[in-house]
């Protein structure tokens, strides 16, 4: 057999069509998994997560309960301050009103003076206006006047109609209190500054914003801390699903002491019986079809046997016919014993004998054994690159691989083997027209076969086998293109750890 590995001296001709073996991987495309046409297809799901979500929609809500208890609570309070100054600017007002009756009704002429010497609120202001002489007399004319009231507040007051507004003065709120005086046909206006209450109401909304924000930040992050524990029972779920799809079909989940979760596990447990029932019956089905057409199928080999001994005795016509029944009942026989290991391993019977292995001189003495010795082995392996595995496994790869390109691809050109980090790879190379890319997936199913194979011999099942067996090892198998133009074939086998 021709070989070439990493410690023994070149033995490819110059003339041979392969890669390097540096660039084997990145041939192959190892790192990306095989997508049917239907997941390629598939639009990517952006939608966050439930948990995410959960916490989303708990800050929302909480965001919302907030703002509305917080716009509740500023209006309540706006209204509280403005009430309680307000009163205070009337009561102090009606106080000043009464004094200047009784001084400016015994003598107008002082009312000037009178109305200077008023006290007021810090930052207040008083205006008097006398109705017979029409005048007004500003306690600070150099600083506010009437001038600075709005002209129908002031006309109204003076007409009879006492009042209260709110005014804007140097950029500041300030109340104006307007008391007629009929007794003196006066009128008296005080204006007293309201900011502390402005400054107040801004403190209280910048920290109403702020609260708001921080509890909705805080209701978010309990929410997503609290969902972790709601959605423990739908991981659990998650996790069952996942190990019954694993093989495992007799997982089932634990009783719970909620009624509303215990429903969910009474369905999700009754599915998982059926489902396992189902299998269970299928699998036996076919592993008892498969038994009970050993026998005849062994018949019927014998008795051809027997008439291919004897095949000079029958004319040209009834050789012909003989020869197409031999080559049916083989490939019938041949169905029948693929079919039985996919029972085992769909049943997962038997132990795997898993020690570690060198796989270079392992495939050229099971490619030498089978009748394929004079394809060439290409290695890149040295003597540390080695795997843990069931030797059977590797053989039954490597045969049905080669196998297929026999009967469908011209015979193998090419095993390649090479590795990476964590794995190694076996590939076959064949001398056929290669996999179209809209069949490199299905042609792994059971009885699928490839436009190139539609006239050939075989079951439809070798590299099935060769799928499943590669799964058994925790790799995967694919197909790809080789440098020649055929389909390359690879297996992807995990290092394992080692003894």
């Amino acid at each position: 057999m021709q070989s070439r590995c990493g410690s023994c001296s070149p033995l490819i001709p110059p003339a041979q069509p392969f890669l390097p073996l540096i660039d084997l991987r990145h041939a192959v495309g190892v790192p990306s998994e095989p997508r049917s046409p239907a997941e390629s297809s598939r639009p990517r799901n952006l939608r966050p997560g439930l948990r995410p979500r959960i916490a989303t929609y708990l800050a929302l809500a909480t965001f919302v309960a907030v703002v509305i208890l917080s716009v509740v609570t500023f209006a309540a309070t706006r209204n509280y301050l403005l009430d309680t100054s307000t009163a205070a600017a009337r009561s102090q007002a009606i106080a000043n009103a009464q004094l200047i009756r009784s001084l400016v009704g015994a003598n107008r002429i002082d009312a000037g003076e009178v109305v200077t010497n008023l006290r007021t609120e810090a930052s207040g202001f008083a205006v008097l206006h006398l109705g017979a002489e029409d005048l007004f007399y500003a306690q600070a004319p150099l600083s506010f006047t009437q001038s600075n009231l709005p002209s129908t507040f002031v006309r109204n007051a003076i007409d009879g109609v006492s009042g209260i507004q709110r005014v804007e003065f140097a950029g500041r709120p300030y109340q104006a209190v307007a008391i007629s005086i009929p007794a003196i046909d006066a009128t008296y206006f005080e204006v007293f500054a309201i900011s502390d209450v402005s400054d107040t109401l801004g403190t209280i909304r910048s920290t109403l914003i702020a609260a708001v924000l921080g509890i909705t930040v805080v209701a978010g992050g309990i929410g997503y801390l609290l969902s972790g524990n709601v959605l423990q029972p739908l991981r659990r779920v998650t996790q069952a699903a996942s190990t019954i799809a694993g093989g495992a079909l007799a997982t089932r989940l634990e009783p719970e002491s909620d009624p509303d979760l215990q429903q969910l596990v009474t369905s999700f447990n009754d599915m998982a019986d059926a489902v396992q029932e189902r299998i269970e019956r299928e699998e036996r089905f076919a592993s008892d079809v498969s038994h009970e057409l050993r026998s005849p199928i062994t018949s019927l080999g014998a008795a051809v046997d027997v008439l291919q001994g004897r095949a000079e005795e029958l004319s040209d016509r009834n050789r012909q016919a003989l020869d197409i029944i031999a080559t049916q009942v083989k490939r019938f026989d041949r169905t029948v014993m693929d079919l039985l290991e996919l029972s085992r391993l769909d049943a997962r019977a038997g132990q795997d004998q898993l020690e570690e292995t060198h796989l270079t001189p392992l495939v050229e003495r099971i490619a030498t054994r089978h009748g394929y010795g004079d394809v060439l082995v290409v290695s890149d392996l040295g003597t540390e690159d080695v795997v843990v595995v069931d030797k059977r496994r590797i053989e039954r790869v490597l045969l049905n691989l080669l196998d297929n390109a026999r009967d469908h691809a011209g015979g193998a050109s090419d095993i390649l083997l090479s590795s990476s980090e964590t794995e190694i790879l076996l590939i076959v190379d064949d001398n056929g027209a290669g996999i179209g890319v809209s069949e490199r997936v299905r042609i792994f199913e059971r009885f699928a076969r490839g436009t190139a194979s539609r006239n050939s011999v075989g079951s439809g099942l070798g590299l099935a086998i060769v799928s499943e067996h590669a799964q058994a090892m925790g790799g995967r198998a694919f197909v790809d293109t080789s440098p020649s133009g055929g389909a390359r074939f690879v297996v992807t086998i995990p290092r394992g750890e080692q003894a």
